[in-house]
């Protein structure tokens, strides 16, 4: 006979897709938000020359400015409400999140379950207007430094554009957090993912009019294809991977049912952190380096064109900073997503147990130990995605919209999303099957 589970996966088709209208209604809800992030980055901050910015951003594409600007969506550099995308609101999670870890108070709240939960996302909320406000405001100082980009300079401007880039990042973040309960996948997430999407045609259709030109190489355009290629099969790969501890569950009596021992494992992932660390360590190299950006050019020999010079893309700190934040960031995301103790003690309440190793205290050494050594590997594969085509990419002078980090959030998104729209579906014909089930029971 064909299990329950085989025939779930054998109809997962386009098929069950029209019939489970919930999902589809979550499917267009979450387009429907991407749209409206979309046409957010094409509305101007008012009291900025068009003209002027285009060519102003030209000269700085190729620096953190860019890298900015592919984050959200093109709306930097067409100084849009939607200018500070959502990184306010990450840098904001990553604050917090250290906090949560150092302050007592907060790990009391954490662990006070949904009302907890309520209270930091809260103060994730007031941290996210403090440095967008911040962010905004340097901005906008930067902007008046900077020649001919402002038509009318001024308190009135500074406080206009601050008002409206804060309230943009909190539009976006109220949007991501609507897309995480109402639709598909991690709003955060997809926000972002849709930015560099909608970057993506415009990049490419550059490479090619470079190799047009006769800039570069029609080789050096065939190695970029073929490395972003070899980037996303790796990454499917090594986000597929895992490590698995075998686990064993006793013979048990309950009731008059003997139920007979069996065997299971518990999967720890390669990259237990997913995309975390490369957007969390992106987020806060560019806090200090958007500022920096726009006031360059008022001031290159200055501190803030120095910051500007050093963290430069393709620049040795700049990969350096990068890939110490990817890592610290690899450690601490998958800390507070996995805990060993916790686990162990789980399974010791469920009567599993590792072969070979005492329950409690021991197993989740193992754990703890296993979980370290997997994700010294997963750490060192995003620093390879990330530095390695960046380096290549900036060796050569492109553009950056092929570099590691980009492929790796559009490839672990889509990954994820893809993943939540099949547990939908899933679940929806599980649903149908327990529905037919039990009317025909009924007609028995």
């Amino acid at each position: 006979m064909v299990s329950a589970a085989e025939q779930l996966a054998a109809n997962l088709n386009f098929g069950a897709l029209a019939k489970a209208d919930e999902l589809k209604k979550r499917i267009w809800f979450t387009l429907g938000a991407l749209l409206v992030f979309r046409l957010g980055t094409y509305i101007p901050l008012p009291g900025i020359n068009v003209i002027a910015l285009a060519e102003f951003f030209k000269q700085q594409q190729q620096g953190m400015l860019g890298l900015f600007n592919m984050f959200s969506g093109g709306a930097v550099g067409r100084l849009a409400i939607f200018a500070l995308a959502i990184m306010p609101y990450i840098s904001a999670s990553i604050i917090i999140q250290l906090l949560t870890s150092a302050v007592p108070q907060l790990d009391q709240l954490k662990k006070e379950g949904e009302a907890g939960r309520k209270v930091i996302n809260q103060y994730t909320r007031y941290l996210t207007v403090v440095l967008a406000a911040f962010q905004a405001w340097g901005i906008a100082v930067g902007l008046e430094g900077s020649t001919n980009l402002v038509l009318e300079p001024g308190m009135f401007f500074r406080l206009s554009t601050t008002i409206t880039l804060v309230g943009g990042t909190l539009f976006l973040m109220w949007l991501g957090e609507q897309i995480t309960k109402r639709g598909i996948g991690n709003g955060t997430s997809l926000i972002i993912f849709a930015g560099i999407v909608a970057e993506l045609p415009g990049a490419t259709a550059n490479l090619l009019e470079l190799g047009r030109q006769g800039a570069i190489s029609s080789f050096l355009i065939l190695m970029i294809v073929v490395m972003a290629f070899a980037v996303i099969a790796f990454i499917v790969f090594v986000e597929r991977a895992q490590r698995r501890l075998l686990i064993n569950y006793p013979k048990r009596q309950v009731g008059n049912r003997v139920y007979e021992g069996q065997t299971s494992f518990l999967p720890l992932k390669l990259n237990t952190s997913g995309v975390i660390p490369p957007i969390f360590a992106s987020s806060l190299l560019l806090l200090p380096t958007t500022v920096a950006s726009f006031a360059v050019q008022s001031d290159s020999t200055g501190w803030l064109g120095i910051i500007a010079a050093y963290l430069g893309h393709g620049r040795p700190l700049f990969m350096v900073a990068y890939a110490s934040l990817i890592i610290f960031f690899t450690f601490f995301y998958t800390a507070i997503v996995f805990n060993p103790a916790e686990t162990a003690d789980n399974l010791k309440k469920q009567g599993g147990f590792i072969p070979g190793i005492r329950p409690g205290e021991r197993t989740a050494e193992l754990i703890d130990n296993v979980l370290l050594r997997i994700t010294v590997l997963g750490a060192a594969y995003l620093v390879i995605i990330c530095l390695l085509p960046e380096l290549l990419v900036s060796q050569a002078a492109l553009p950056f919209y092929f570099g590691g980090t980009s492929l790796l959030i559009i490839v672990t998104v889509t990954m994820d999303t893809v993943a939540q729209i099949q547990g939908h579906l899933l679940a929806h014909q599980y649903g149908g099957l327990v529905k037919k089930a039990k009317l025909k029971g009924g007609r028995q």
